[in-house]
């Protein structure tokens, strides 16, 4: 970064600018840092960029939409939640990313994974734009008819806002396929259509094989990928996985398959380590728990007898692999160190921002191989991409077809990567090439609209 006289102040300056002009908001601050650290120099090296200041545009949401969900409990009392959609950039596809239900939701947590996706979305190579939504609603705890409720409330909003061919949301974190079906529900009876507004619908109303499977399967193959450039494998080593919701769960499921040994999983409470291995058999065991009972992980350790570890994080047992699945600044600058002392090969995030840049900082000057998230996960809204076309054309693909499809988007993404983040000595940094290829698709169509 420092090859190009003046970048640091460049920096700062655009930095200090976009702080000041979104104040309190810690989350977006530190995704666009990530970014612009990588961008700015390429932006000075490329004065079309800089004269249409297409940084400050592109971290300025095209609109920020915010607004009350007043729903009823089962007691028959009155419950009010607030709810966003920032749709960011619309400059290469209709706005595209997910729909998150957590208690932590803000309009920062929500401006970061929207800023990211439209990076990710760019990688992929389909014509997607950057955007997210979702609630400071928790469905934990709430029955289903209660969940249902707080969906339809929402969407009598919602919809006003989106479209197949203006903003497509998705699931994420609290939004399964339960959410989506609720949603699309009252999608369906408040516009009188049948249209794919909504991915990760249920495979008997549009919905695509592959989808519940795709982020987790994805930052596998990212994972095989980067691997395959030192000569190793996945085959043989042990595994370290945080979460336990889909990403985590599908992304064991893949390495398992692929001959690793996965050693751990986790929920807000807590981990479990497995030496023995999360199996086939235990990991089905696992899926029983969390996506049917909606079990903790610790009732995992009580019936297979392993170790659980609670309010802990699983960066300190020793492997060659880890994917952090859980969510965003899990994963910090110690315990980056930690597991590079116990022989860290390589880092796949499944998660939005799953470690902190000094994780990312201490991974990259020990040459970790590092897949950031916005390449390494974007399996899921690749597949999310695919579900619209198979939805456009009125047709479904087969499970082959859809994982040969992804497959062939997570090498792509890799060796885009690899493009533009290859230094002198053959060492990639993914971070730097993943923001480059992301930013210089939407930036030149930013430039070839003109001033709009």
């Amino acid at each position: 970064m420092h090859r190009i006289p003046g970048v640091h102040e460049r920096l700062e300056k655009f930095m200090a600018g976009l702080v000041r002009r979104n104040p309190g908001e810690p989350e977006f601050h530190q995704a666009v840092r990530e970014v612009a650290q990588c961008v700015v120099p390429f932006v000075m090296a490329h004065p079309e960029y800089e004269e249409a200041r297409i940084l400050e545009r592109l971290t300025e949401p095209d609109r920020i939409i915010t607004f009350r969900v007043t729903w009823q409990d089962d007691r028959g009392g009155v419950r009010a939640a607030r709810a966003w959609r920032v749709q960011f950039s619309n400059v290469i596809g209709p706005y595209k990313g997910g729909l998150r239900f957590h208690p932590t939701v803000t309009q920062s947590v929500l401006k970061f994974l929207g800023f990211e996706q439209i990076l990710k979305n760019s990688l992929t190579g389909l014509p997607m734009g950057g955007a997210k939504g979702g609630s400071n609603f928790s469905p934990r705890g709430r029955s289903a008819n209660e969940v249902m409720r707080f969906c339809q409330a929402m969407m009598r909003e919602l919809h006003r806002h989106i479209g197949e061919d203006t903003d497509v949301p998705a699931g994420d974190i609290g939004v399964g396929s339960r959410e989506i079906g609720f949603l699309f529900g009252q999608y369906m009876r408040l516009a009188n259509r049948f249209t794919g507004v909504l991915t990760g619908k249920g495979l008997a109303f549009g919905g695509s094989l592959v989808r519940t499977e795709a982020t987790g399967y994805g930052a596998v193959y990212f994972l095989q990928n980067m691997l395959a450039t030192r000569g190793e494998e996945i085959a043989g080593k042990t595994a370290v996985v945080s979460g336990s919701g889909n990403v985590a769960l599908y992304a064991i499921e893949k390495l398992n398959e692929l001959g690793a040994t996965v050693v751990t999983a986790s929920d807000s409470n807590g981990f479990i380590h497995d030496p023995h291995g999360i199996d086939t058999e235990r990991l089905a065991w696992l899926k029983e728990l969390k996506e049917v009972r909606r079990g903790r992980v610790h009732e995992y350790a009580q019936h297979f007898g392993c170790k659980y570890h609670e309010k802990q994080r699983p960066w300190r047992i020793p492997c060659q692999l880890a994917l952090p699945c859980a969510t965003q600044n899990e994963l910090d600058a110690d315990d980056a160190e930690a597991l590079i002392d116990n022989g860290l090969l390589a880092v796949s995030e499944g998660a939005n921002m799953p470690s902190t840049l000094g994780a990312v900082r201490a991974f990259l000057a020990r040459e970790v191989l590092f897949g950031p998230a916005k390449a390494a996960n974007a399996g899921g809204v690749a597949v999310s991409g695919l579900e619209q076309s198979q939805n456009a054309l009125r047709i479904s693909w087969s499970r082959e077809e859809v994982d040969r499809q992804l497959r062939t988007i997570m090498h792509d993404i890799h060796e885009k990567c690899r493009q533009d983040g290859t230094d002198a000595d053959g060492s990639v940094n993914y971070v730097r090439g993943a923001n480059i290829a992301g930013f210089r698709k939407v930036a030149d169509a930013m430039i070839a609209y003109g001033i709009v």
